[in-house]
């Protein structure tokens, strides 16, 4: 198996990206449409790149206009960089604070494992074999 690029990866989680997989809780806030496709997948994408890479799971309070608008997760290599695949889906000048490194439970995640199975699924038909789920 030849190794993947960031690049590779990224385009295979976006296109595995869909209303399906979008978090429930966000989508009472707004429609997942394909304008906007990293809406509501920040969560199973990153536990997606923490299959592949490893690393610490990054967690992360959203607020609009000074109020509690939810949670945001991305990666933070072993090396120390942090990769956010899903930062461009907040567009109406959301921000994120409080970031932590949170812990991550063995096996697939009791909250929205179904959607995370149907977006892993999705980005091995693109990239092939993925590790198992750390």
């Amino acid at each position: 198996m030849a190794p993947w690029t960031l690049t590779e990866i990224a385009a295979a989680l976006r296109t595995g990206w869909a209303a399906d997989t979008c978090s429930p809780d966000d989508l009472l806030r707004e429609p997942w449409t394909e304008a906007n496709p990293a809406w509501g997948h920040c969560d199973i994408t990153a536990l997606v790149v923490n299959d592949i890479f490893g690393g610490d799971l990054m967690l992360g309070e959203v607020h609009h206009e000074g109020l509690p608008a939810g949670y945001h997760w991305w990666n933070r290599l072993a090396g120390g960089v942090e990769i956010d695949l899903t930062l461009e889906q907040f567009r109406r000048g959301q921000t994120v604070t409080a970031a932590r490194v949170v812990q991550r439970p063995p096996g697939p995640p009791r909250r929205r494992s179904e959607e995370y199975r149907l977006l892993r699924e999705r980005v091995a038909a693109h990239l092939g074999p993925l590790p198992a789920p750390a």
